[in-house]
């Protein structure tokens, strides 16, 4: 089981929901994702989805769960089901307002997610990094992977787009 996070960071509620997709608007605003997609990640994954509560209110979500290696889901579409030959943690958003951002928030985030790797047995952490953020994750130890698997799919999610991976 992976550690709780501290410094703000909490399990999401789906009380939280419409805060996330707001967050979402801001943070990946040329790669919409409704409300019933983070609805539909929380159902399946609870373990994985968490929020950043501040004083101010909630500040940022990350969501995780297992996927199959090299691949990433269709942005904004529901999935049935956590997939029984899933081999990595996909990381899916780490989201944060403007108001937060360069806090150090991200690193407890990441954490975790390295946690709930080591707990389901998992040796990768998969993402597609997007919004010129390769540095920010290669700042966090991943580092971008090329695959022909992957090829047509970063191209739906813009030209900047990198799969990235870090083992745990």
């Amino acid at each position: 089981m992976p550690q709780p996070l501290t410094s703000g960071w909490r399990s999401m509620t789906e009380d939280d929901l419409d805060r996330v997709a707001g967050i979402a608007v801001i943070g990946f605003p040329d790669h919409f994702e409704g409300r019933p997609m983070f609805a539909n990640r929380l159902a399946l994954n609870p373990g994985g989805c968490f929020v950043l509560q501040t004083p101010d209110g909630l500040e940022g979500y990350l969501i995780a769960y297992p996927w199959r290696a090299e691949a990433a889901p269709t942005l904004n579409t529901l999935i049935e089901a956590i997939p029984a030959d899933a081999g990595v943690i996909y990381l899916h958003d780490l989201a944060l307002t403007p108001a937060v951002r360069g806090q150090g928030w991200s690193k407890p985030a990441v954490r975790a997610v390295v946690d709930l790797a080591k707990a389901g047995g998992r040796a990768t952490i998969a993402l597609v990094a997007v919004n010129d953020a390769v540095d920010f994750w290669r700042g966090h130890g991943f580092d971008v992977k090329q695959t022909p698997e992957m090829a047509a799919k970063l191209a739906s999610y813009g030209s900047d787009a990198r799969y990235m991976t870090r083992k745990v």
